[in-house]
């Protein structure tokens, strides 16, 4: 997996203070995307161990984990986003992730990696419906707390 740029102090792609890395990679192409950039999943950096190590330890101080890109869920980055974030929750287990991606949680959802994830905004990017939804581009996206949709189907299991 390759990475485009991170953050290390991020207050607008989630709640509260932030880490956010962008990786590169997306097969949505979505007309008006501004991380256009990001498209082309060799470009950018490799996501090294060095580099993995120095997010997570940036995240000590902040309330959580970002993830965006390019697309995060694209085929090729999942195993590497997998084993971040299995790091991120052994290092830090009471805070939180949140992941953005133009797949329908539909189309993810039996992606084992998104136990990690406590905050999934899925959808494209359509930029013919503006939303002034916070951490959102688009009308169509929505914001899934997974954390939740665990508790749910874990109290239909008893």
């Amino acid at each position: 997996m390759n990475y485009d740029r991170y953050y290390a102090c991020d207050v607008v792609n989630g709640e509260g203070l932030r880490v956010t890395l962008f990786v590169t990679g997306c097969a949505h192409a979505c007309p008006g995307c501004y991380n256009r950039s990001t498209w082309d999943r060799l470009s950018g950096q490799p996501f090294t161990d060095e580099i993995r190590e120095r997010v997570l330890d940036l995240c000590a101080d902040h309330d959580g984990l970002s993830l965006s890109g390019g697309d995060p869920l694209l085929p090729a980055n999942r195993d590497d986003i997998a084993a971040l974030c299995r790091a991120f929750k052994q290092r830090y287990p009471h805070k939180d992730i949140w992941l953005w991606t133009g797949y329908l949680y539909e189309e993810v959802q039996h992606l084992e990696l998104l136990q990690d994830v406590d905050v999934l905004i899925d959808g494209r990017y359509l930029q013919d419906q503006p939303t002034t939804l916070p951490w959102r581009g688009s009308a169509n996206q929505r914001l899934i707390r997974l954390v939740d949709e665990r508790r749910i189907r874990a109290a239909d299991c008893s």
